[in-house]
Parts: structure tokens; C-alpha cells; sequence
């Protein structure tokens, strides 16, 4: 007798877990708890698709009950009745909206009370009888409807412009051609803007070369006792540059290759030719083009030519005007100098020897007509 006591006090003890545990997990299912419901009727007059007893609740968010009843209409086939067990604390009124809501795009369908104003009155019921609210007919849409009445309207919309949609589509065609066809112009101007963001690889440093000035003949003894200063020359925009050029048979000027001077032409020629007067015994100095010399001799220089020529054979040109001006702003003299050099290969540095002998012949040229030039 005691063990079958303690068998019959172990199966209560476990029957009224049991208990508890379904009654615990019903509380959290029905956060209204097991308060005061009230019932309300609520006719839907179309499909309630997903719907189902025990649904949810909600009043604008919240859930204050559960969907007690689903049934048809016997009076309208089309209309479907649902009965609502809802919290008594609800403030339901007679504009409160009732629509169906799904708990995300694929979820389960409650059903959604809004509340109305807050001087709205209660809703009228008569004695004994159940509240009833009537849905907004679009409401209980469900989302397969929904979605073909979209896609109609979107059908309609592209039947009623096939032309314009056409034409879109035949301009996409031909952007997309174009880019096709321009590639390569697109890789390089995205490069030039990465290069100008400061973005991108950064750019390999360009070679770069220096005039050599030509060993003086004899030093000179200047009759004048007046410094000779030497303007910064005047060229022709194409020569007012770094990079070494060539020139065509028909005059058209290019770049060799990346390669580049340490200054720029009319820079680089006023530089060797104060080198190459002063190594001489001349007192010379070089002035910026727009600097005020004072009284002094001045010798202006204006570069013709630098440049190769590749026809018929590749050569070196140097060619210069010089003027010698006294003091006053007379002119004294005035000669062309004009010196080449064959290019005994195609190497950027046989090509920077061959406008080294070509300047140094003319630069010995200048020497000897300035020593001559200002005797007394």
C-alpha cells in the first residue's frame, strides 16, 4: 500500500507539472493573460485567404486577443463572419478599422484593429447581443490578388507605351554599343581621373637628360668693361617645352618617346649659352624676360630649332638668332646660327649625343662672333 501511494503521489506531482507547463506556454502565446474578453463580430466582405482560428489579434500593433470562429455568411456565400475574443481594456469604438495584416511578406494573417478618435463613442450594441464591426472591403484582400491586379496594371501601363519602351530599349542598345566600342577611351580617362585623385598606381618617373656645354677655345679678353646679360630666349609654343622632338619632312613636330631635358628648351638654352661665355672669360650673367637689366650690353636670343630631323637620314638641328644690343637699345649685331649632327643610333642617349656636338659647334660659333663683335 505505501508504494502504490508514493506511485499515485509521484503521478500528480507529475500531472500538475505537465499542467503548469501548458498553462505557463498558453500565457505567453495570449499576452492579454486570462482576464475580462469580450466577443466581437467582425464581416468581412471578401476573401479572408490565410486566415485562420486562433490568429492573432492586434489593436495598431499590439495583440489583445485571439480569432475565436470563422464561418460563412448563410445570408451572403460572399461574406465571411469571424468572431473575436478580445481584451476587455481594448478601447474598441465605432470607428475603429479592422483590416488583415501579415506578420512579413510570406507570413500568417491576423487580424488588425486601428483605433479611432479619441472622442469617438463606444461602439453600439444591444442587449445580449455582440458587437459587430464591419471591415473595410479592401481589407481582406488577400496577396495573390493583389499581386495579379498589380501586374495588370503594369501590363496595361507597358501595352499603352510599347513605342516609348521600345525606343528605350533601342537607345540602351545603342549606349551599350558605343561603350563597347570605346572601351579602351574609358580605361584611359578612368586611369587619368585615379592618376588626378591621387589614386592608382603611382606614374614611373620619366627619364631625363642634360645639355653638355662645349669646352671654351680660348678665354677672352672683353674690351668692355659693361656685364653682358642674356634674357631668357624666345621660342615658338611647340619649343617652349621638356620633352625631346622630331620633325616630319612636312614640318610636323612630335615627342620622342617619354624621354626629357632638365629644363625647358629656352630655359636650357640661356643656362649653356651663359656657361659656355662665362667658361670663355666673358662677364655674363642670365635675366628672367620680364626683369629691368640695368645699363648693360645685352645679347637676345630667339631658338628656331631643336629638334631631329628624319629625313633621309636622322640628324640633330640647334639653330638660334642672337642680337647684340648696347645700352641704349641700339642694335649692334645680329646673326643665325645654325649647327647639326648625324644620330649614329636610335637610343635616347645617342640622340642626346648627337645635340650635344650640334650645340657645342654653335655655341663655339657664338663664342668666337661675341669675342669679335665687341671689339673697340
Amino acid at each position: 500500500m505505501e508504494t502504490n501511494a508514493r506511485y499515485m503521489t509521484v503521478g500528480i506531482a507529475v500531472l500538475a507539472i505537465v499542467a503548469a507547463a501548458f498553462g505557463f506556454v498558453y500565457w505567453l502565446n495570449n499576452n492579454v493573460g486570462l482576464g475580462a474578453r469580450t466577443l466581437y463580430r467582425v464581416r468581412f466582405e471578401n476573401t479572408v485567404s490565410g486566415l485562420q482560428v486562433g490568429a492573432a489579434v492586434q489593436f495598431n500593433g499590439i495583440r489583445v486577443g485571439e480569432v475565436a470562429s470563422l464561418q460563412l455568411d448563410k445570408d451572403d456565400p460572399r461574406a465571411i463572419i469571424a468572431v473575436l475574443t478580445v481584451d476587455s481594456a481594448t478601447p474598441v469604438r465605432a470607428d475603429t478599422k479592422v483590416g488583415i495584416a501579415f506578420q512579413g511578406l510570406m507570413g500568417t494573417a491576423a487580424v488588425s484593429l486601428t483605433g479611432g478618435a479619441s472622442n469617438s463613442p463606444p461602439l453600439a450594441v444591444a442587449q445580449g447581443e455582440i458587437p459587430v464591426l464591419t471591415a473595410d472591403p479592401a481589407a481582406s484582400q488577400d496577396l495573390t490578388q493583389a499581386a495579379r491586379q498589380t501586374l495588370g496594371r503594369a501590363d496595361q501601363m507597358l501595352a499603352d507605351n510599347s513605342e516609348g519602351v521600345k525606343s528605350t530599349i533601342d537607345n540602351l542598345k545603342n549606349v551599350s554599343g558605343a561603350l563597347s566600342r570605346n572601351s579602351g577611351r574609358i580605361d584611359t580617362i578612368i586611369a587619368g581621373l585615379e592618376r588626378l585623385a591621387g589614386g592608382g598606381p603611382a606614374e614611373k618617373p620619366k627619364p631625363m637628360y642634360d645639355l653638355a656645354s662645349p669646352t671654351p677655345a680660348a678665354a677672352v679678353s672683353p674690351a668692355s668693361k659693361s656685364q653682358l646679360v642674356i634674357p631668357t630666349p624666345t621660342a615658338v609654343i611647340a619649343l617652349q617645352t621638356q620633352r625631346m622632338l622630331a620633325r616630319s619632312p612636312d614640318g610636323q613636330i612630335s615627342q620622342i618617346g617619354d624621354a626629357q631635358w632638365s629644363d625647358s628648351l629656352p630655359n636650357l638654352l640661356q643656362v649653356k649659352v651663359a656657361q659656355t661665355l662665362g667658361d670663355a672669360g666673358l662677364p655674363v650673367a642670365s635675366a628672367a624676360g620680364d626683369q629691368q637689366v640695368a645699363a648693360s650690353d645685352q645679347l637676345l636670343i630667339d631658338l628656331r630649332d631643336f629638334a631631329i630631323t628624319n629625313a633621309p637620314d636622322p640628324v640633330a638641328n640647334v639653330e638660334f638668332s642672337v642680337k647684340l644690343v648696347d645700352p641704349a637699345g641700339h642694335i649692334v649685331a645680329t646673326r643665325l646660327f645654325r649647327a647639326t649632327a648625324p644620330v649614329k643610333g636610335a637610343e635616347v642617349a645617342q640622340i642626346v649625343a648627337a645635340f650635344d656636338v650640334a650645340f657645342a659647334i654653335a655655341a663655339t660659333d657664338l663664342e668666337t662672333w661675341i669675342a669679335q663683335a665687341i671689339q673697340p
